[in-house]
């Protein structure tokens, strides 16, 4: 976009919600040859219309507090027996210091989400950033159990708004053109936050235990926090829609003569950066703060967004819990004998996995482009879909081969090799079921990102608390490569039906109540 250049769009959304219509006309700017969508406001001040340069600094920035919130929130599994040690409790007891951070990481965004929309993006993740570097350096000091614990909790809570802001933030300053590759990339940096472990194990040998690790990531928080302050304006932005009338309802005689020129719209200058700098944002007096909380618990009932908290909340149990529970307790013991400080190299597996699937990212944006075309410029938000087919049954695969390899003490390799498989296909499902839940449902999208946080952290949450009992009880081929697998298995079928039927589930409630609900508390317009 050339230096001072307004964006223009004719794009609208049609009645049904989640099908576009991106019909170029003329005076349009153009994505593959298709008009943008959401249409901007002639206001240089609107996200919509900022350089891609700040755009992608913002990116970078909720992307890595992602990582980072993630990173510190697994990288402590592989402390479990210590943990079991110095503090005398049993294994299983010692993995609530993950299990239980990890349900206040998602419900940290049950209140912050309705702040950050009451009071500004900016100053909730600001504040968010302070309770997660206060909670990181209290948990280093920690001497006790419970001193651990809450330690433990504030930071997970804290930065439970890390994983809501940046998919808000997408929606508030990319077009839907974009969101599959920018939604990819913030779900790549999650995803590399369970390699956590990896580094949490090597630093035992820094000689302050598992200390050490609180530390360094508390000392990569406060740059982060910094690095945020002056790079994340505000991304909150009203939008008015201006009526029009089509020509061909203007009488001939009735017409307008020359003394009514149209006004040119008054464009307002660009805000100064140093203003964008102020840690506070306009309270908006229009949003309803607790209301907000109860509502969200509606979209559990949309399909679309339901599979979304069960696709996340599974792989999370599975990968991020599951893997990393097991995998160490497995290979410091007979036959393997590796070294508490190596337990954490599952995780390489899991890098590769992610970094395999990276150049997969822009797949959903160019796919669904493709099919928009062939449907004369009308988008529907299923055609992204496709690209998912391969993962549907490569990530199940893994976690059989992951269940028996423990459960026949197999070559470590064929543990690695589970893992890759399993997080290659996790993060199709991470990422495009995610863009195509917020091209279905564009009304209260924070309010879906809380039913979403809550419901996937609650899901790996109950999959993971017992989840070493589980495996003492039935064993690895029965509890991973049986139950875990089977379920995955169905949860990823269910991309046939929304391929299939997606748009009639859409018809179906968009005639409902719960979309007249959602409808009626829309505080934001986009132009169309």
């Amino acid at each position: 976009m050339a230096p001072g250049h307004l964006i223009h769009s004719h794009a609208h959304e049609e009645d049904l919600p989640g099908t576009v219509n991106l019909q170029v006309a003329e005076g349009d700017d153009t994505a593959y040859g298709q008009a943008l969508y959401p249409v901007p406001a002639e206001d240089p001040n609107d996200p919509l219309q900022w350089s891609d340069t700040k755009k992608i600094l913002i990116l970078i920035c909720v992307s890595l507090y992602s990582f980072l919130g993630n990173c510190a929130l697994l990288g402590p599994s592989v402390y479990i027996a210590l943990y079991s040690e110095e503090f005398g409790i049993t294994p299983t007891k010692a993995s609530d210091l993950v299990s239980y951070p990890n349900l206040a990481f998602g419900f940290g965004s049950l209140i912050l989400v309705p702040l950050y929309l009451k009071i500004g993006r900016r100053p909730v993740m600001l504040l968010s950033m302070v309770l997660f570097c206060a909670g990181l350096i209290g948990a280093s000091q920690a001497t006790t159990f419970g001193g651990l614990m809450a330690c433990r909790v504030i930071h997970g809570f804290g930065s439970g708004v890390c994983e809501a802001l940046p998919v808000q933030l997408v929606n508030d300053v990319f077009f839907l053109h974009e969101r599959g590759k920018r939604i990819g990339f913030y779900t790549v940096c999650l995803c590399l936050g369970s390699t956590g472990p990896l580094y949490a194990g090597y630093m035992l040998a820094g000689g302050y235990s598992w200390r050490l690790f609180f530390y360094v990531v508390f000392a990569f928080a406060m740059g982060l926090l910094i690095f945020a302050f002056f790079v994340v304006e505000e991304t909150s932005y009203k939008r008015t829609k201006v009526p029009s009338m089509p020509s061909s309802t203007i009488d001939a005689d009735k017409a307008p003569d020359a003394s009514h020129t149209e006004v040119a719209p008054i464009i307002p200058p660009r805000r100064s950066y140093l203003a964008t700098l102020k840690p506070w944002s306009t309270i908006n007096h229009e949003q309803e703060f607790w209301i907000m909380m109860p509502r969200a618990f509606t979209y559990f009932l949309v399909p679309q967004v339901l599979w979304v908290v069960t696709s996340f909340g599974i792989y999370i149990g599975l990968g991020a819990l599951a893997f990393n529970y097991t995998f160490p307790l497995k290979i410091t013991a007979p036959p393997y004998n590796w070294s508490q400080t190596n337990s954490g190299l599952i995780t390489i597996a899991s890098f590769l996995g992610y970094a395999l699937s990276i150049p997969f990212l822009s797949s959903s944006d160019r796919l669904a482009a493709y099919f928009t075309r062939k449907n004369n410029g009308i988008r529907e938000a299923e055609m992204r879909l496709g690209v998912m087919l391969p993962a549907m049954l490569i990530a199940p695969a893994g976690i059989i081969l992951y269940g028996f390899a423990a459960e026949r003490n197999l070559h470590w390799v064929a543990y690695f090799f589970g893992v890759g498989l399993d997080q290659w296909g996790s993060l199709f499902y991470f990422s495009f079921t995610l863009a195509y839940a917020v091209d279905s449902y564009n009304a209260n999208t924070s309010e879906m990102l809380i039913a979403m946080n809550l419901g996937k952290q609650a899901i790996s949450f109950g999959m993971g608390i017992y989840l070493l009992d589980w495996i003492l009880e039935h064993g690895f081929a029965v509890t991973i490569s049986g139950i875990f697998a089977a379920i995955l298995l169905a949860n990823n079928l269910c991309l046939l039906v929304f391929m299939f039927w997606g748009k009639r589930i859409r018809i179906f409630m968009n005639r409902t109540w719960l979309a007249r609900l959602h409808r009626s508390t829309i505080k934001s317009v986009e132009v169309a």
